[in-house]
């Protein structure tokens, strides 16, 4: 099997579109800006889902479901919200079609058919969801309300790329009401790590925990928390959001609880999100020039067993020593698949297998047999080893655990050497154009200089790190007094 994958080093872009779809996992659709997640795609995005809706729910949140269609008007309601998403909003104005009396067989829309109010499909949810609330809170006994959403959102984009930026796309969004700001405040900071803990311990990706600034904030909130990763061509990626509402939404659609003495106020909100943009952070973040390396705890399938064989006795005597591996594989939860095809030669499903990541494959032939020993390929370093058939599956089991500690180390190392500290600007625009990744630097902490860095350079404050050292120090534009590093850098 030919990759023919164009190497990282020559155009990080164009490999990652290659990998994407000759990876199975997806491809553009006949409908602009859309993508089609194919089976082995949704199959990484189904194990995300599972991980993160346990999580949600061992948090004590619950499941529901609202509409895909906003109202204008309601839309409208919180001011911020509605003139941030704006601009990549879609808009149902007719519900009906008929047959075009000047072109037979082609549709028109029905002039008669207007809607008497437009309809946004959802950018995000938070106008439809706080105007339910509003007949589900009347008293503190109802609070807190803890909902999430598995759902898919639209956003107009012009520029897209499959998983980072779509016009569709499908995420989890949570939305949480309450009746303390200290308790919303305390969910928001919650949810951040929860998604931190997903990101490391499953995608073995290591995220920066930080704030957004007034400029890169969700519109509508008071203060965004973020996770931010780096991918292996230095560039951030925003891997997760959540968000202080404070009583902006409460405010806008009237959600008002009786307290404990029965006096009347606005609840405190939050929401907050991940999205298939993940699938994408997990390409970029670790595979290379020969195709995807998955962790083994989001791999569909953990292990592939390769036969090596002549003939159809060869073929039946492997099969029985591995219907018995896959049996104890099982036991242990190990995902298995065994490429038993007879119309791919081995040289081909090795190539496959590897362009799609597995991060363990067997490989068993007659010889392997009779010494009682087995090939054991890694997908993560390209290494192999001969390990004896005694147990080969508690060894498999233990190899599994250390690929996902070494793949979250080895990413953690490329953070490490791709986040530098300077402190002017000259410095900020060598290490941005020749070394790139995370670079840490004092800001004067206005909007204006924020957008002047931007303006010349591309970059921007991807957070400010809730670890950060507080530091007295001045601004690398502007000289004037700043109080912390900032991390900034070009991003996705």
């Amino acid at each position: 099997m030919s990759k023919n994958l164009t190497k990282r080093t020559e155009d990080y872009s164009k490999w990652y579109n290659e990998l994407v779809v000759k990876a199975d996992l997806a491809e553009n659709s006949g409908v602009r800006g859309c993508m089609v997640i194919k089976p082995y795609g949704y199959a990484i995005w189904e194990k995300m889902q599972a991980e993160l809706d346990r999580m949600f729910k061992e948090t004590g949140h619950s499941n529901a479901y609202f509409p895909l269609f906003v109202p204008k008007s309601m839309f409208e309601a919180e001011e911020k919200n509605a003139e941030g998403f704006a601009k990549e909003c879609a808009i149902v104005t007719h519900y009906r079609l008929k047959n075009d009396p000047d072109k037979p067989g082609k549709l028109m829309v029905d002039p008669n058919a207007k809607l008497e109010e437009e309809l946004i499909v959802r950018p995000t949810s938070e106008a439809i969801i706080w105007s339910t609330y509003k007949g589900w809170v009347q008293s503190y006994r109802d609070l807190p309300l803890l909902i999430n959403q598995w759902a898919n959102v639209v956003r107009w984009e012009m520029r897209t790329r499959l998983f980072l930026r779509t016009a569709e796309f499908l995420w989890q969004e949570g939305h949480t009401a309450h009746a303390t700001k200290s308790e919303a405040i305390e969910e928001s900071e919650k949810m951040m790590n929860v998604y931190a803990e997903f990101v490391e311990n499953f995608m073995a990706i290591p995220v920066v925990k930080g704030l957004k600034t007034e400029t890169e904030r969700f519109a509508g909130a008071e203060e965004t928390y973020c996770i931010e990763a780096l991918m292996q061509d230095g560039k951030a990626l925003q891997a997760g959001t959540s968000h202080f509402l404070g009583q902006n939404f409460a405010k806008a659609f009237d959600v008002k609880f009786a307290n404990q003495e029965g006096k009347q106020e606005y609840v405190w909100g939050t929401s907050w999100g991940v999205s298939t943009r993940l699938m994408g952070a997990l390409v970029m973040t670790h595979s290379d020039d020969n195709g995807l390396v998955l962790p083994p705890n989001l791999a569909p399938i953990q292990v592939v067993i390769v036969p090596i064989f002549k003939t159809d006795d060869e073929l039946a005597k492997i099969t029985e020593i591995v219907e018995d591996l896959i049996t104890q594989f099982k036991k242990l939860r190990i995902s298995v698949k065994y490429d038993n095809r007879t119309t791919q030669k081995p040289g081909f499903k090795f190539a496959e297998w590897e362009l799609k990541g597995i991060p363990v494959r067997i490989a068993i032939g007659p010889k392997d047999i009779e010494n009682e020993t087995f090939e054991v390929a890694r997908r993560d370093t390209l290494t192999k080893e001969v390990v004896s058939k005694d147990g080969i599956v508690n060894y498999i089991n233990g190899l599994l655990e250390t690929i996902q500690k070494e793949m979250f180390q080895k990413a953690i190392d490329y953070r490490k050497e791709h986040t530098t500290e300077v402190n002017t600007f000259e410095e900020f625009k060598d290490v941005l154009e020749n070394k790139g990744g995370f670079i840490s630097a004092h800001w004067d902490e206005t909007p204006e200089t924020e957008e002047k860095i931007k303006d010349l350079t591309k970059a921007t404050i991807r957070c400010i790190p809730l670890d950060r050292v507080e530091e007295v120090g001045t601004c690398i534009l502007t000289g004037a007094k700043s109080s912390g590093r900032v991390l900034f850098a070009k991003a996705y």
